[in-house]
């Protein structure tokens, strides 16, 4: 059955449409060898694929249907991350000789991680092929960082910056839905970028100088943050607080200063009040974008049928995620089918999205990072506090969930039996609807 399913696949090249030749030979290989490269396979998103097809068991018919509306579709992961190249193992390893902190180390394995497909052709070849496989069109790239310090949440918003500036032929960064529309005409990809912190002074001078670094940051092209990460802020609590306090007086200003600017307000990591105030307060919609069903899987990082209606009613959706830990039962793709199903059946097709939370890492990875000397033990970071038995749970077929089977997602929801128009709200144009609604009227159908 297995050998059957995927031999209905298409041609490699075919599915993945891959155009790595001219950029391989930018990067320093001859144009015979991108060309090998180009028709080389790539067993790990052959494997990811193969397992996701085993749970799925797709009839001929749904996987062929599935495949050519994913390729024609504008398709949005509501959050996630661009494929992550290899560290340079020896730079590391030289670096841990040299007695460097641990804020440098791990500043130098997130930059390698973000940006060495710039440097390395070799990761750059891999980076464009896993992307090309998912048929993303964009992905709301986690450019920012666990916190509020403005400084913090710079870093990996310079990183994404710097990638879409010196790689733009393959993907750009886009500060408006029309320029993703754009993209998508023009069969190339992008990112759309969330700070994930609400960036703070932090010097709580007065509520308007706190807030704003929002348009700040905006300016910059952030279009999406956090309201809180786990733990409790300025703004509310997280959903790793037991209080359960929900969204501070200084959260209903920070709301309304979201709204003004264009922000989106993203309450994937809040308590469950927190979430639902949100929406409440909020004139414009507001979006769990990485999150899954309490109704099917109790965990702190769910939201329960009341937040979900809070948000729906607010014009926002909520992202299912690829995390199986958060997923539950055998927490594979059919699983996630499950929590998409849930969401769809109870609050319609217009109120959930894919935000898939996971990325694509280069095979490099592990043998890179073996270079590297092991270090004594750390401290716990801040962003690492989880309750007891919130994570670890692998599922029964983690690998598919892979990101590159982003196909098979659209494949899935063939498979459920959803119309066209709503298997491409879920895909993409949720995101969509929802990123014009929330930014200002006249920034909106603004072309480059």
């Amino acid at each position: 059955m297995t050998t059957t399913i995927t031999s209905q696949l298409p041609n490699r090249r075919e599915l993945l449409k891959t155009s790595l030749a001219g950029a391989l030979a930018a990067g320093g290989l001859s144009l015979d060898k991108a060309r090998a490269q180009e028709e080389s396979s790539n067993e790990k998103i052959d494997e990811a694929r193969q397992v996701a097809l085993e749970v799925l068991k797709p009839s001929k018919r749904d996987l062929e249907h599935g495949l050519a509306l994913h390729k024609e579709s504008l398709v949005f992961d509501a959050y996630g991350f661009a494929p992550r190249a290899a560290i340079d193992g020896d730079a590391m390893k030289q670096l841990v000789l040299d007695g460097a902190s641990t804020i440098e180390i791990q500043d130098a394995r997130e930059e390698m991680g973000m940006t060495r497909q710039l440097t390395d052709a070799l990761e750059r070849a891999e980076f464009m092929q896993a992307w090309r496989a998912s048929g993303v069109t964009c992905i709301f790239q986690n450019a920012g960082e666990e916190g509020q310090s403005p400084m913090r949440l710079l870093k990996r918003l310079a990183r994404f910056t710097y990638l879409t500036d010196m790689m733009p032929e393959f993907v750009s960064k886009a500060a408006t839905p029309d320029e993703v529309a754009d993209v998508k005409k023009h069969d190339r990809q992008c990112l759309y970028f969330t700070g994930n912190g609400v960036p703070l002074t932090q010097q709580w001078v007065s509520v308007e100088d706190e807030l704003r670094y929002i348009r700040i940051f905006f300016q910059l092209g952030i279009r999406m943050m956090h309201m809180t990460y786990q733990r409790r802020n300025m703004i509310g609590d997280g959903c790793a607080e037991p209080a359960n306090a929900g969204l501070s007086d200084f959260g209903r200003a920070v709301v309304r200063e979201m709204n003004r600017v264009g922000v989106i307000a993203d309450v994937a990591h809040s308590g469950w009040r927190t979430s639902q105030e949100t929406a409440e307060v909020s004139e414009k919609p507001v979006v769990a974008s990485h999150s899954t069903c309490d109704a099917l899987h109790h965990h702190i990082r769910a939201k329960p049928a009341g937040v979900i209606k809070a948000i729906a009613d607010s014009g926002g959706y909520i992202g299912i995620c690829c995390i199986p830990s958060f997923l539950g039962g055998r927490a594979d793709i059919g699983v996630m089918m499950d929590h998409i199903d849930y969401v769809y059946q109870r609050f319609g097709a217009d109120h959930v999205a894919i935000g898939s939370d996971v990325a694509y890492t280069s095979r490099q990875s592990s043998a890179e990072s073996r270079k590297v000397p092991r270090r004594g033990p750390t401290r716990k970071q801040w962003r690492s506090l989880w309750p007891d038995g919130s994570l670890g749970v692998k599922g029964a077929a983690p690998l598919s969930l892979a990101w590159t089977n982003w196909p098979l997602f659209t494949v899935g929801l063939v498979q459920r039996g959803y119309s066209d128009e709503n298997i491409q709200k879920i895909i993409g144009g949720n995101v969509m609807r929802v990123a014009r609604e929330v930014l200002p009227e006249e920034l909106r159908d603004r072309q480059r």
